[in-house]
């Protein structure tokens, strides 16, 4: 059994978005491409934006740190440390409202 700590995985990715030059980072640590599950930490520095995407499945982020936007075809939700977000199956883009790092997991159809 492989033990992660959500929280120094957030701090880390946060460090390297900030030096990114797009504002973000991610690592994936559980699953991959290859599996039906995959959990991945995603840091967005604030303002940053994944651009309006497909979902791949099934999925639902957690806000470890900070504050984010999800922003679907006709709603939008914000989310602050602690908080579940279901994702929409439509289309859909996620912003930090500040400095963030959130899990995101997806379950592939």
């Amino acid at each position: 059994m492989n033990h992660v700590s959500l929280d120094a995985l957030a701090r880390e990715q946060l460090k390297r978005a900030a030096v990114s030059g797009n504002g973000r980072s991610a690592e994936t640590v559980v699953g991959g491409h290859e599996k039906v599950l995959r959990q991945t930490v995603i840091a967005m520095t604030e303002g940053a934006e994944l651009a309006e995407h497909e979902s791949p499945g099934e999925a639902t982020l957690t806000v470890i740190v900070g504050r984010v936007e999800l922003v679907g075809q006709d709603a939008s939700w914000q989310g602050r440390a602690g908080d579940l977000l279901v994702i929409p199956d439509q289309r859909h883009s996620l912003r930090a409202l500040e400095d963030s790092a959130i899990l995101l997991t997806v379950a592939k159809r």
